[in-house]
């Protein structure tokens, strides 16, 4: 049995993440990490101290680039504190242009998800119209609190209203979709995304409270679509020390229970994103994330594509 699920999973990836030259439109990996990126400010745990010993690599703030090759146009998801590099990414690996990005898809007001904003204001990049995808509560926050209203008010970001469940239509072989999941709230609402291409269709919730209290049910959404980068925060309850209710988020052992009768196809179609850096999953070679493997389950890793 593992070796068939061994050998399930390799096609699968092979065949979901093809080198991209052979890709029209596809989805790469920007970013892994949660907000607060890897390594970790103020952290001191061995996991930060394999970073500085040279023993593993850095891993940037989670965002995902949306490529169309065929009409030469590229966007963002989420504008991290790594944006600045992870659009050089784009541009060097993938597709140079002179615009530096057809638009930007932000899911909510945290740190890790839209401060890469600043990037685009007249200290750094100081060009004009960048489009900004938000939500309402979104755009409210970018326009009336500094520094992000002068991006507004001089024009360096340009807002274009999302609307929840409501498609946004990018070009004739791709499609957008917002939707509203439970997170902490304080200054916007917060979003996952549908992705949908001619061939394939994935979903993006980098964040989310807890999976029962979304409204609908991750199991018969999952199956919907092809792939789906999910929530990977934290590994199970006892990995930090702190009250987990301030910062709630589904622990991967929470989520791979809730999928362990699933079938061996619907698991393949999780791909976990999105870690803290205390998270041993978010290591390559880590035996927790390899027993997660076995089970059937995946992991996103920078500079991986899937195709759409």
């Amino acid at each position: 049995m593992i070796k068939k699920l061994i050998y399930f999973s390799i096609a699968l990836s092979l065949f979901t993440c093809n080198e991209r030259t052979e890709l029209k439109q596809y989805i790469t990996i920007l970013g892994v990490a949660q907000d607060g990126g890897y390594p970790h400010i103020g952290c001191q745990k061995i996991c930060c101290a394999d970073f500085y010993d040279e023993k593993k690599d850095r891993k940037s703030v989670v965002s995902l680039g949306l490529i169309d090759l065929e009409n030469q146009q590229k966007w963002l998801f989420e504008a991290t504190p790594d944006m600045h590099t992870q659009l050089a990414k784009l541009e060097q690996n993938h597709l140079k242009k002179s615009a530096i990005i057809d638009g930007v898809f932000l899911t909510h007001a945290h740190i890790g998800h839209y401060t890469g904003l600043m990037y685009f204001g007249r200290e750094a990049y100081g060009k004009k119209n960048i489009p900004v995808f938000t939500m309402p509560k979104m755009k409210n926050f970018l326009t009336n609190n500094g520094p992000w209203s002068q991006l507004v008010s001089i024009q360096n970001i340009v807002l274009k209203n999302l609307q929840h469940d409501s498609t946004m239509v990018l070009n004739e072989k791709l499609k957008v979709t917002p939707f509203i999941v439970p997170h902490r709230d304080e200054f916007s609402e917060t979003v996952g995304y549908k992705i949908e291409g001619s061939k394939k269709t994935a979903l993006f919730i980098p964040d989310i409270d807890k999976w029962k209290t979304w409204h609908k049910n991750i199991i018969e959404e999952v199956k919907k679509v092809d792939y789906a980068f999910l929530d990977a925060t934290f590994l199970n309850q006892y990995e930090v020390k702190r009250a987990m209710s301030e910062v709630p988020h589904p622990f991967v052992q929470e989520t791979t229970t809730l999928f362990q009768h699933e079938t061996l196809a619907t698991k393949n179609k999780i791909i976990f994103i999105h870690f803290n850096h205390t998270n041993p999953a978010l290591q390559e070679n880590s035996k927790e994330r390899k027993r997660i493997e076995k089970l059937g389950f995946r992991f996103a890793n920078e500079d991986d594509n899937f195709d759409l």
